[in-house]
């Protein structure tokens, strides 16, 4: 069956126009120190790309959210839809997730050396949009390391095409508004802590994509997703999952959402 269609949003003032929930694919690739409540199984490669397909196809999700801390998710996403020009992958610089431990480097060289690798990886010549990664330091990630500046000359060289920030603080999320096409936060029923960092990228034109917009799984889809669509500043909630079904059902519930929003 084929799921209700969701009409995309433009992310800030770039020139994307993505679908309100976005596939988060951190579960396609990774299943050891994670923060979910249940433990899962890694799909094989083929039922990977067997889902990958299906959230493009039917479900028509058309933006996929990917780093390197994921374990095999760049390579598998973009064996599956590196060549497809109507997806938007975003991925991200600054943590690798090896031997069961993150660590996080925002040195010229290692943001460098994750965007070549992410390129390859992606199967994209330029990479769509590319976040940093952070690892809770915010404000001196951005005011203290090389993560922007590298980002900003990719983007310059064309490697990059929209770049931003994923952090954890709201300090964090204010510091990136003056160089950020967009920026990646937590937010939802339990957690409104960024509605101001959210409001100045939307005056800003930058673009606002929500993670762990169901808390983690915490709370119910339908509360927390016409909670976190229903916000004018939001573009897209990334939203993981091996199941269709409950991304098909989560849909349904963006849908209802966008009729009244």
């Amino acid at each position: 069956m084929e799921a209700t269609r969701l009409a995309p949003r433009q992310l800030g003032q770039t020139d994307l126009l993505i679908t309100p929930i976005g596939f988060g694919a951190f579960k396609i690739g990774r299943n050891i120190g994670i923060k979910y409540q249940h433990a899962y199984s890694l799909p094989t490669d083929a039922e990977s790309d067997a889902l990958l397909a299906a959230v493009v196809d039917e479900l028509g999700i058309n933006y996929i959210d990917t780093a390197p801390a994921y374990g095999l998710s760049e390579e598998r996403v973009g064996r599956a839809l590196g060549a497809r020009k109507d997806v938007v992958i975003s991925t991200k610089v600054g943590e690798t997730f090896e031997g069961g431990v993150s660590r996080f480097d925002f040195s010229a060289a290692a943001v460098r050396q994750a965007i070549a690798t992410s390129r390859r990886h992606l199967r994209r010549e330029a990479l769509d949009l590319v976040f940093a990664h952070s690892s809770g330091d915010d404000v001196r990630i951005i005011e203290q390391t090389d993560v922007v500046a590298c980002l900003v000359e990719a983007k310059r060289r064309g490697e990059i095409r929209w770049i931003g920030f994923s952090g954890k603080t709201v300090e964090g999320a204010h510091a990136a508004l003056p160089w950020a096409d967009a920026i990646m936060v937590e937010y939802h029923p339990e957690d409104l802590s960024q509605q101001s960092a959210m409001g100045a990228a939307a005056a800003r034109g930058v673009g606002v994509v929500v993670k762990k917009g169901l808390a983690s799984g915490r709370l119910p889809a339908r509360q927390a997703i016409r909670f976190v669509l229903a916000t004018p500043a939001v573009s897209s909630m990334v939203i993981g999952g091996l199941s269709l079904g409950h991304l098909r059902e989560n849909i349904t519930i963006a849908a209802n959402t966008q009729r009244w929003r």
